[in-house]
């Protein structure tokens, strides 16, 4: 499987278990989710990441690259985040890398996809 099709598919992956299950996907992630109102956060996230994760799949060429290209923002942004998190010390170390250590992942394998894509 290559790159761009394993990244897509764990996002949307990630992004359904966080839509149908939030608290269980939360707690997964070292989180405690015990608002209505974060739950509806982790469903905006959860639609984000199947709709990014959809459309790379179902996109080719310059589009596709563009799209990799959008999702290594967002997965740097949820990094940022991720780490301003734990600055704060808003949640545990332990949930907070695994938020950061997800969404450098996330980047890498965005990376790795776009330059697999350009040696081959």
């Amino acid at each position: 499987m290559d790159p761009v099709t394993g990244l897509s598919l764990g996002r949307i992956a990630i992004g359904i278990g966080s839509l149908f299950a939030p608290a269980q996907s939360a707690r997964l992630h070292g989180l405690k989710s015990t608002d209505e109102q974060l739950t509806y956060f982790q469903r905006m996230f959860a639609a984000r990441e199947i709709a990014l994760g959809a459309v790379t799949l179902a996109a080719s060429g310059t589009t596709r690259r563009n799209l990799v290209l959008a999702g290594i923002a967002v997965d740097g942004a949820d990094a940022l985040t991720g780490a301003a998190g734990l600055r704060s010390r808003s949640f545990p170390v332990l949930a907070g890398a695994l938020l950061v250590g997800g969404a450098l992942g996330a980047v890498g394998s965005g990376v790795a996809a776009l330059v697999g894509s350009r040696a081959g």
